[in-house]
Parts: C-alpha cells; structure tokens; sequence
C-alpha cells in the first residue's frame, strides 16, 4: 500500500513517533496520525511546498493548514488528527494539477490507511508528480482528449474525456461507426496516466482494422478518483459507506455525454450499435447500465466484476429487468482472482436468463491463469471486442473462429462428454473446475476420446482446455 509503520533509533522518524506518543500520554492529544514523507522526485521544483489533500479536508489541495513542515534532513512531515476509520489522501504541491503521480508519473489511485485511533506513524515516497511526469504519451495519434473538464450536471463534477477514432475516420466522410463506452479512462490508451499499465484499446483496434474490422469509436471516461466506488455502484455499501452515485453517473452517460457525442461525431446511435465496457467496479456498473437502459445499450463486457460489492442486488437487478431485443454479454474471470468473482458471474449469468436472454446472447469466460489485472484485461480485450460486436465491426466468422473450433457436447451432459471440430488423435488437456469449490482434476486425452464426468453432482462446472495447437478453450458445463 501507501507506508510502512516502522521504528529507527534515534532517527527523525522515531523522535516525531515518540513526540506524539508522549504527547498521548499527557493527554495533550488524542487520536493523531502522522505522516513522513521520506523522499519526494528529484524533479520537485525549488521551494516547492508540499500539501495533502482528503477526506480529513474535504479534499482541499491547497489547503495552508495542511501543508507538510520540512524537517531539515529531506524529510518532510504533518500531524493530522482525522475521524477514526479509513482515511483517504494524496500529495500535490497546492493544485490538482500539481498532484502526485505513480512510477511511470501517471494517475495515481488515492492512498488510504484504515486509522483505529493510535498514534500511528506512516512513512512513504512521493514517486512522481502528474504535471512532471517522465513517461511519455503512448496513446495512438487517432487518440485525442475530448475534454479535460467535461461537465457532469447530474453530479457537479467535471471528468476527462478520452475519444479513439477508426484509422479510416477522415478518409471516410460518410461512413458512420458503432461506439463503445469504456471506464477507467486513464487506463485504456496511454500508459503516461495508467496506475498498473494500459489496456492499449487503440493499438488493438487500429490492428484489428488492418486485418478488415469495420471500425468503432471508443469513448474513456475517467474514474472519478475518491468517487469511483460511489460513481460504479447504485448501491451503498455499508460498510465501506460508498456507493449510490450509479444512477447519476449512469444518467450523465446516457442524456449528457452520449447526445453530445452523437452530434460532434458520426456514430450509429442506435442500442444495436452502443455498447458499455468496464473491468472491477466498472463491470458491476456496466452490468447495470446494460440492463437498467436495454433502450440505449445492447452490448456489455463485464471483466471482472466487483459484484460482492452489491451483495445480491446485481444479481436481482438483472433478473427483474425483461429481455427488450437481441443483445450480447461477455463475462470475464480469471481463475487465479477469488473464486467469488466466477461464483457471482455465474448467479448474474443464470438472472439474465431468468430476464429472458438466450444462452447465445452470453459469453463466460474464466482462463485460469486470469488475475484481476490490467495485463489481463488488455489480452482478453480483443476477443471481448470482436465477440460483442460481430456482425456489426467484425464477421461473425473472425469473432467466434476460436470458440467455434472446438465443441462440446452433449450439455448438459450425462456421464459422459465429448468433443468436436478437433482430430482424434490431438491432445487436449482438461482442467475440470466447480464454480463454488474449485479445480476438481485435470485429464489429459485425446481429441478423439469422451472425458467421464458421471462422478459430478449437479451444478455448474468449468472446463479449460488446451488443445494441441496451444489454442485455449473454456466452455460452462451443466450437470443437472
């Protein structure tokens, strides 16, 4: 996380530490926090003053009671006395513009520390700041930022626009796209404002329209920093007392951002061709806006989804939101992220049939080396992409060529399943997984043979498999 709690004898640190520990016990305090900042970049201008801005300050980044006192030997530090419970902060040099950055000196998500009360030091590092940031751009030139300070009336707040265009969008003056609205915008195009690395949206879309794809227009939507949790949920979640902006953000996507779009680009703005697409939070709230506005979107990616957030009130969502016309959800896991994360995909996957969806309208997809990482995301992003949208960019050949190669069948099944559209004689390895309990086995056969699954109790199981070629495979199993 953001510091380590440590003692140094007889160190500036351990003097502060101690200060304010006496301090206690005379009872001339109670309840501080104090933070050291051991090193800050060596690219801090001259005389610059450090601040913290948080929840403490109502997130105040100039704010001259709160900036940090030098100590004389390149430390700089500040005693807060913050309300008891999860406090969240970040550094500037007196403006957002001048706010602290990562490693590579892009975004940087809040710090935060969970205070009991203790007199508790933390010592840490300033990496970078934003506006000095050493990375550059990566985003593709057919990338530009819509607006730095785009308005959002529904919750008075202003937000970064990103906007990929097709490579082919000058060239053809006619020619209207499909459009895919994303979040965590700062992660999708340029690794200069990532947190954990980008997605690079923009180099896989402008390959894929070499290889013929028709194209689409991709709108970011930064995350509001300390809102993102209220902006990607409906629902309050109590005990992390975030949540319950969804709608308004929801709302400014539908009636604020997306009208503009429409007039300033030329999109196809019909719900057949506008899609939403998030991973963690941003898959519960793209989850949401897919089923609560079936009129505005027919296509969702939900990666990784943050649905334990909701507890069951995505699941119940889904289910009392009726099936309006033809759409397409792609579900995404990885197997090595909590086993909760497939478990509550399965139960929102099982409400939209309930909704009325069609097996066909879903994709579920849980690759065991998955981890709830950016790296991740980027890798099945393209899939995801062609899957969502076939038919309308992409062929429906190219999009499902690798779903479509390898069957099985029957499913649900008896004792026994077996295997199309492979040789007999091509080795697949088989890694059987129950969605509650885990990985049950791993079998190897060949293409040829049946793999016997009379032993399973009825439920849902998942099936990776690698075939010969090294293609990679995951299909849900049914045992009734």
């Amino acid at each position: 996380m953001m510091g380590l709690l440590k003692q140094e004898n007889m160190s500036a640190i351990s003097r502060v530490m101690l200060s304010a520990f006496f301090a206690l016990l005379c009872g001339s305090v109670s309840a501080q926090l104090t933070l050291v900042v051991k090193s800050i970049p060596a690219n801090t201008p001259p005389g610059a003053k450090i601040y913290v801005a948080g929840n403490f300050n109502n997130w105040n980044p100039g704010d001259t009671t709160k900036i940090l006192a030098p100590t004389g030997n390149g430390h700089y530090t500040i005693t807060l006395n913050p309300p008891i419970g999860q406090v969240k902060y970040k550094f500037t040099r007196g403006s957002w513009a001048t706010v602290e950055g990562n490693a590579n000196g892009g975004y940087l998500p809040d710090r935060t520390w969970n205070y009991t009360g203790q007199p508790t030091v933390l010592e840490l590092t300033i990496l970078s700041w934003e506006d000095l940031g050493s990375v550059k751009s990566t985003a593709a030139p057919n990338v530009s930022i819509l607006s730095n300070s785009f308005y959002m009336p529904q919750l008075n707040r202003y937000r970064r626009i990103w906007v990929y265009l097709p490579p082919d969008y000058s060239a053809q003056p006619q020619k209207r796209y499909p459009v895919l609205y994303m979040h965590d915008g700062q992660n999708l195009f340029d690794a200069a404002t990532s947190f954990a690395g980008e997605w690079e949206v923009d180099e896989t879309l402008n390959a894929l329209h070499q290889q013929g794809d028709y194209g689409c227009i991709v709108v970011g939507i930064d995350n509001g920093g300390q809102y993102r949790l209220d902006e990607y949920s409906p629902w309050v979640n109590a005990q992390y007392n975030a949540g319950g902006q969804g709608d308004e953000y929801l709302d400014f996507i539908v009636n604020t951002l997306k009208p503009h779009i429409d007039s300033v680009f030329r999109t196809l703005p019909g719900r057949k061709t506008t899609g939403i697409l998030g991973s963690s939070m941003g898959g519960l709230i793209s989850m949401y806006a897919f089923s609560e506005r079936q009129d505005v979107f027919s296509r969702a990616g939900v990666f990784s989804p943050s649905f334990w957030f909701a507890g069951t009130k995505s699941a119940e969502h889904v289910a009392s939101r009726p099936r309006q016309g033809e759409a397409r959800v792609y579900f995404l896991a990885g197997g090595k992220e909590p086993a909760s994360v497939a478990q509550n995909m399965q139960i929102v996957a099982d409400s939209l049939r309930k909704a009325g969806f069609g097996s066909d309208e879903q994709f579920f997809s849980v690759p065991a080396d998955g981890e709830h990482r950016e790296w991740f995301w980027r890798r099945e992003f393209p899939h995801a992409y062609r899957w969502l949208f076939a038919g309308v960019t992409s062929s429906l050949e190219s999009a499902e060529e690798e779903t479509q190669a390898l069957g099985l069948y029957p499913n649900p099944a008896g004792t026994w399943v077996r295997f199309s559209g492979v040789e007999p004689e091509e080795p697949l390895e088989v890694q059987l997984t129950d969605l509650y309990a885990g990985k049950i086995r791993t079998v190897y056969l060949r293409g040829g043979e049946a793999l016997w699954v009379g032993d399973l109790p009825a439920g849902f199981y998942l099936l990776h498999i690698r075939a010969g070629k090294g293609l990679r495979y995951t299909f849900k199993l049914v045992r009734p």
